[in-house]
């Protein structure tokens, strides 16, 4: 504090002497006075505490503006530049230049007063004529010299943080027009790119960015009357030919973003930029910067399609584009939502430049970014969407095309698709039938896959699309691939031929089953139609596979919703018929019987379709398979998977009986009870070979739910044996009890392929009871 008290005064008595000296002993002092304020600056961690900062800032400013322009003073501009180097660059004993950049960079980051100051001196211009001739005329440095390229790199940053700071204010810009330098920067950047001094490229490019941004009346106007739009577009037609992609973006990003940004205040150089062919220039640019690879991959690019995405809704007149909404629509759309935000789709020139691109390119990054464009586009006003459509088709039109870009584009496309649906709530009727008509053709089985779960989301978003794909002949055509497909899978018969159903193929499959089982669930029509087309013998034979069955069985179980003996009939007889290592295929098929069992309507068509046999053929099959160890092929299965089959097989008879009267008296009339008691007692836990002697010896009487509770709760070593037949009783009493079937004992299962079977005591879900 005692420093700048005393730096104060110092200047106190500076300001009070200047009058009374010549020009070159007012500057003397104010040099002799710099080195000093910097120390004071350096010491203090950058804090400026100084009551005359304000007039220090305009004295330093106009010393530094006065050498520059003594320095470029009747020049060429080779010889300017390099006196301007000398000038501000720390070298030999000639300093002056660089005390004084120095100090204008330090001040320029005080406050706004001080800034003001700096920016009245004249020095905004007289930095623009610096930066033009640093950026226009290269000069050669010697080679290895590191202190000079050091001295360089400091120079510029606070040469061009001066300029930030002055060019950010709309003052600065104003001034800024004096110099008659910035018409000839921008073309510059326009003309030279390839020319230019490579080290100023970035910092000129920042610098023109932030006079973009802080543009007036005054400056539209003074760009528009010396035709710098026109003059730059014109170059870059020239450059666009000959340059690298990458410097071609950067170049034209500069003059977009004085289009873009002037646009709020005034249309001017918006029109100067449409009528000289601005929008030809951007479509040859980014056309070009098709396959360029990742790394080369810069922010120029996108800054050129954002900068474009905005010039969409540029325009003064509001789009008026009357669209017929066609029939049927989802309960939650209205066009009334889509009342004008502000941000409308205006410039349809803008948004073509996006749409050809995107129809002429096959580039993954490009093709990606305009599509992320257009998802902005529709955020920005819901009314984007239906202005676009119902104007240039653009989504209609490339659904046509979708199958020719790599397949990360065709995944965001449909999703594009996709959210018509899930966040507009609009049916796309046209932009559907086009899809449909890309899944017949199936000219790209990944394209058509992607496009088939596009339409399975909306399928389960809302039962509507059950009707619609159903009139539009989605339904009839899934239908006709799923018998062809299953007539090959017979014909195959698990014999695995080669090349049959591998990867894409085999999951298209899966999904055209999944997107029928999507539109039959809840749609009796739907099902009638499957029941019509002769499918139900096909749609069995995908039962046999575990990819297929969960969405086969979908549709079996609306299938039981018309016509109940028949999903029996399948049903019972698949389990009949299943071999006994179909384990999976058996529980599956189970768990579907007890979901339709639920519904007492379902009882009767069970007992008729000798569901009663069906269930005990399966106990009769597993003779030997809880003895320990378990007999013939139950050994691979494992205990657990064993006991679950038990469980599902009594819960199925114990639903089937439940409450039904009919069924009760036809198992007992039939002797069902005895021939059920048979089959458990072959499971091989209830008899041993001469094991009894092992038993554990009981200390006390105990009910059964406490018995249960020691087996399977405790630490006492019960038999493995002794174990099984708790669990065959414990089923059974839950049966006398009616509630078996409502039991759940085990985990669900995931169907994976492959899955391999185990003895998981994981497995096992016992009661909290026991």
């Amino acid at each position: 504090t005692l420093q700048w008290e005393t730096l104060g005064r110092q200047f106190v008595e500076y300001e009070q002497v200047s009058p009374f000296l010549v020009p070159e002993e007012q500057q003397k002092r104010l040099l002799d006075f710099l080195p000093l304020f910097i120390k004071a600056w350096e010491q203090s961690s950058g804090v400026i505490v100084f009551p005359n900062v304000q007039l220090l800032a305009s004295e330093v400013s106009k010393l530094l503006t006065k050498e520059i322009k003594r320095n470029l003073n009747g020049k060429p501009a080779e010889e300017a530049r390099l006196a301007l180097e000398q000038l501000l660059q720390q070298k030999g004993e000639a300093k002056d230049g660089h005390l004084l950049l120095k100090s204008v960079y330090l001040l320029s980051q005080t406050d706004l007063t001080t800034m003001w100051n700096i920016i009245g001196s004249g020095l905004p211009a007289a930095l623009m004529q610096c930066l033009y001739l640093f950026f226009a005329f290269p000069l050669k440095k010697p080679p290895g010299d590191e202190k000079t390229s050091k001295d360089d790199t400091q120079t510029q940053e606070m040469l061009v943080k001066i300029m930030l700071n002055m060019y950010r204010e709309e003052q600065g810009v104003e001034e800024l027009l004096a110099a008659d330098k910035l018409q000839s920067l921008i073309i510059a950047t326009a003309s030279l790119w390839d020319q230019c001094s490579h080290s100023w490229k970035l910092p000129t490019g920042r610098v023109l960015r932030t006079i973009s941004k802080s543009q007036t009346k005054t400056s539209i106007v003074y760009l528009q009357a010396v035709d710098c739009i026109k003059i730059a577009i014109q170059n870059l037609f020239k450059l666009a030919d000959t340059l690298p992609a990458c410097d071609v973006c950067e170049a034209v990003s500069i003059v977009l973003c004085f289009v873009k940004d002037s646009y709020p205040i005034s249309s001017a150089l918006l029109t100067e930029f449409e009528n000289n062919d601005g929008y030809q220039l951007l479509l040859k640019i980014l056309l070009r910067c098709e396959g360029l690879q990742q790394n080369e991959e810069d922010p120029y690019l996108d800054e050129i399609l954002d900068m474009l995405t905005c010039l969409t809704t540029c325009g003064k007149t509001e789009l008026k584009v009357s669209g017929n909404i066609i029939h049927p629509q989802l309960p939650h759309f209205d066009l009334e939502w889509t009342q004008s935000t502000g941000m409308t789709v205006k410039n349809l020139q803008a948004f073509q430049v996006l749409q050809s691109v995107f129809q002429k390119s096959n580039d993954q990054y490009l093709c990606g970014r305009i599509l992320a464009a257009i998802a902005t586009i529709w955020a920005w006003d819901t009314v984007n969407f239906f202005l676009l459509e119902w104007s240039l088709q653009p989504i209609s039109q490339f659904t046509e095309l979708i199958h020719f870009k790599p397949y990360p584009v065709q995944v965001h496309f449909f999703r594009l698709v996709e959210s018509i649906v899930l966040d507009l709530s609009y049916v796309p009727h046209e932009i559907l039938k086009k899809i449909q008509y890309l899944i017949k053709e199936n000219i790209v089985p990944f394209c058509t896959l992607t496009a088939l779960r596009c339409l399975l989301s909306m399928t389960q978003k809302d039962l509507l699309f059950s009707d619609i794909f159903r009139d539009s002949g989605l339904l009839g055509l899934l239908l006709a691939l799923l018998r062809k497909h299953a007539k090959i899978l017979r014909k195959s018969a698990g014999t695995n031929l080669p090349g049959l159903e591998e990867g894409t193929e085999k999951e298209l499959n899966a999904v055209i089953l999944k997107m029928v089982a999507a539109l039959t669930v809840k749609s009796v029509r739907n099902t009638v139609v499957l029941k019509d087309y002769g499918m139900v013998p096909y749609i069995k034979i995908f039962l046999d596979d575990e990819r297929y069955r969960s969405d086969t069985l979908t549709i079996l179980e609306q299938l039981a919703v018309i016509n109940y003996e028949e999903y029996m009939s399948i049903i019972i007889g698949a389990l009949c018929s299943s071999t006994q290592e179909e384990l999976h295929l058996k529980l599956d098929l189970l768990k579907s019987l007890l979901r339709i069992l639920e519904s007492p309507k379902s009882h009767s068509a069970f007992r008729t379709c000798s569901g009663f046999n069906g269930l005990l053929s399966i106990l009769s099959d597993m003779e030997g398979a809880l003895q320990d160890p378990p007999s013939g092929l139950w050994t691979a299965v494992g205990q657990n998977s064993i006991l679950e089959l038990v469980s599902y097989t009594l819960q199925g008879i114990t639903a089937a009986l439940h409450l039904d009267p009919a069924n009760s008296n036809f198992f007992q009339r039939n002797g069902l009870f005895e021939k059920m008691a048979e089959d458990l007692s072959s499971l091989g836990c209830f008899w041993t070979k001469g094991e009894w002697q092992n038993l554990l010896s009981l200390e006390k009487t105990r009910t059964f739910a406490e018995f249960v509770g020691a087996a399977f709760c405790s630490s006492e070593p019960f038999p493995i044996w002794l174990k099984n037949c708790i669990w065959i009783l414990n089923f059974l009493d839950h049966m006398v009890k009616g509630t078996l079937h409502l039991e759940s004992y085990f985990k669900e299962r995931k169907p994976e392929m492959g899955e391999a079977s185990g003895d998981d005591q994981e497995g096992l879900q016992v009661q909290e009871e026991h």
